[in-house]
Formats: C-alpha cells, structure tokens, sequence
C-alpha cells in the first residue's frame, strides 16, 4: 500500500495554505461584505441570475483587477514598510469613495487580527508596522498581499484570492439577497473560472513591471466603477441593511 507524502511540497506547495485563505468562512470578516449587490439589488438593478452575472463581470474587472493587482505588487513590497505605505496611498485613490475605502480598511484590519491568530509564528511584522501609522489601517488588498507573502503564498496564489474573492463574495450574498438557487449560483462562478484566472495572472504581470522600475504603485490598475461607488454611499447611510457593505 503506498504511504501519503510527508511534506507539504509534495502536495503543490503552499495549496492548503491557499485554500485556507480564501475560503469564505475564514475569520476575516468578507462574509459580512456584499460587495456592493446589496444596494443594486433595493436600486433593483439585480433581480434575476443574469443579473447577478452581470454583477459578477462588472466587479471582477473593476474592483477585483485592482484588489488582484495591489495584492500582487504588495506582495513584492512585503519586506518594505516604507514602500508598502506607498502602495497602499496608491490604494486608497483607486476609491474615491469613503464608505468603499471603510469597508477594504475593516476587512484589511480583520485579515490581519485573524492571520496574526492564525499563524502566531509567521513574520507580519512589514504590515503590522504599516497599520501602526496609517489612520483606519491599511486598505484589504495590501493586507492580502503581504499576508499572503508572509504565510508562503506565491506571488500569483494572492492575486487569485483577491480576484476569486471579488466575485464569490457578492455571489454568496444572493442567496439571501435574491433567494437564488446556491447550485445556479455555483454554477455562475464556475463559469467566471476562466476570466478570474486570467485577471489574476494579468494582475500578477502589472505588477511585476511597476515593481521592476522602482515604482510606489502609481502604475497600476485604475478601473472606475461609478455606479459601485456610488451605491456604497447610498447603502452607508441605510440604516437597516444584511451586509456592512
């Protein structure tokens, strides 16, 4: 009978540590995020499933291209404190919208509180002096990208978890929201499979040639998204709502 490998190496490298992270139930908090589909779901600008996948497309080349390639460039950054503070500014105007940049703050702020928890022995020593300074803390994608280093994730591994996450975080939140049928809803994502990796992997590019001239983030993904800008304004003033955001 054959024995089962003795190392994690020989199961694809840091693959647990991966799937550990992005899974939805991680103490990080994004279940408690919709990533903006509460609010076009009471503007009724998402009813039906195709809607939603509508929703799906739209986030993952806006918000999540930018949460992807931040990520990915913090990651490179991780040893850096002073470069890492760059790149989060960086962050910080890719949202002019203060309810948005309160929400990536508070899920950055929860991953790390549950990676320091997680995995007391690993050195998040570059971020934690970064949201030592930085009013609010440091935005998510920041945080992602230097946890992600910090616990031995690969440079392209954090880029898949943030854009995987742009899109299964608001797919989730439709089953409360619209009552939609969880095996449809799987079904959307899966479908979103290729699109989500070559975000990724495009993320992980941009980020390597901002990096390799020296540069603090200004180079990197700027996609607007008005109408999620604006509908996290609206739902931040609701005063009754399923979702922070």
């Amino acid at each position: 009978m054959g024995t089962l490998p003795s190392t994690g190496e020989d199961l694809g490298g840091a693959s647990s540590l991966l799937l550990g992270l992005a899974d939805g139930r991680f103490p990080a908090g994004g279940h408690a995020h919709s990533g903006g589909l509460e609010e076009a779901v009471a503007d009724g600008r998402a009813r039906t499933l195709e809607d939603l996948q509508a929703f799906l497309v739209g986030r993952l080349h806006t918000a999540g291209l930018i949460d992807a390639t931040f990520a990915a460039f913090s990651w490179l950054a991780a040893a850096s404190p002073a470069r890492l503070a760059e790149v989060h500014a960086e962050a910080v105007a890719r949202w002019p919208s203060p309810a948005q940049r309160d929400s990536s703050r508070a899920q950055g702020r929860s991953l790390l509180r549950a990676a320091r928890n997680v995995w007391p022995t690993m050195d998040f020593a570059g971020i934690a002096e970064v949201a030592g300074h930085v009013r609010g803390g440091p935005m998510y994608a920041v945080v992602l990208g230097a946890v992600g280093k910090g616990i031995g994730l690969d440079l392209r591994q954090v880029a898949l978890v943030a854009a995987q996450g742009s899109v299964t975080g608001p797919a989730w939140a439709s089953t409360r929201l619209l009552g939609l049928d969880p095996f449809a809803v799987a079904r959307s994502v899966s479908e979103l499979a290729p699109a989500i990796d070559k975000t990724a992997i495009g993320s992980v590019v941009q980020a390597q040639v901002a990096f390799g001239r020296d540069g603090n983030g200004a180079e990197l993904a700027a996609c607007a998204a008005p109408l999620l800008e604006i509908g996290a304004e609206r739902q931040a003033q609701w005063e009754v709502r399923l979702f922070a955001s």
